[in-house]
C-alpha cells in the first residue's frame, strides 16, 4: 500500500481549539488526483520545529511514506518554522516547488511573497510544504503535482497513477 503523510502544523488545531480543515483538504485533493490506492498517515501537531522534524522523520523513515505534505507554518511569523524543519531533515532541497507555488499564489493575493513554502528529499521521500488555507492548498497542489509522480519515480518510490481528467502529470517518454 502506498503511504502518504499529511502534517498539519498548528498550535490551535493540535490543542483542539478548532478543527483541522487544511490537512483534510490535502487528503481530499489527493483522493481527487490519485487513481492509485493510498493510505493517508495523518498528524496534527504544534508549531514547534522539533516536533515538526520528528513527525517528518517518523513519516518518512518509520512509516515509509513516499510523499509527505505539510500545511501551516510557512509564513513570516515567529512561530512559522515548517520550512526550517524541512531543510533540517532533507538531504536535498527542491526550491522549484516553492517558486512555482508563490508564482501561482501571486495571481490571487499580493501577500504570497510572504510565503516560504519549499520542498525537499529525505531518502526515498518527497516533502512538500503548503500554505494553510484550503483554497491555497488546492491552487498550489494543482500547480506542482504534475511533477510529483515523476519526482517520486526518480527517488525510487512507488508508481503514482493519477486521474488524467483531474490532473495531468508529466513523465518523460521512454527512449
Amino acid at each position: 500500500m502506498i503511504k502518504i503523510g499529511i502534517i498539519t502544523a498548528s498550535d490551535r488545531a493540535s490543542k483542539g481549539i478548532y478543527e483541522d480543515i487544511s490537512g483534510k483538504a490535502i487528503i481530499e485533493t489527493l483522493k481527487d488526483y490519485l487513481v492509485s490506492e493510498f493510505e493517508p498517515v495523518y498528524r496534527v501537531i504544534a508549531d514547534e520545529q522539533v516536533e515538526i522534524e520528528k513527525a517528518m522523520i517518523e513519516l518518512c523513515d518509520d512509516e515509509g511514506c513516499s510523499l509527505v505534505v505539510t500545511t501551516g507554518g510557512t509564513g513570516p511569523a515567529l512561530r512559522d518554522v515548517t520550512p526550517e524543519a524541512t531543510e533540517n531533515v532533507c538531504q536535498k532541497m527542491m526550491p522549484g516547488f516553492g517558486e512555482l507555488m508563490r508564482q501561482v499564489s501571486l495571481q490571487y493575493v499580493p501577500t504570497a511573497i510572504l510565503s516560504r513554502q519549499t520542498a525537499g528529499i529525505r531518502n526515498n521521500s518527497l516533502i512538500i510544504n503548503l500554505p494553510g488555507k484550503p483554497k491555497s492548498i488546492r491552487e498550489c497542489l494543482d500547480a506542482v503535482f504534475p511533477a510529483v509522480p515523476y519526482c517520486i519515480d526518480l527517488i525510487e518510490g512507488p508508481y503514482l497513477e493519477c486521474d488524467e481528467s483531474v490532473i495531468k502529470v508529466f513523465r518523460p517518454k521512454s527512449k
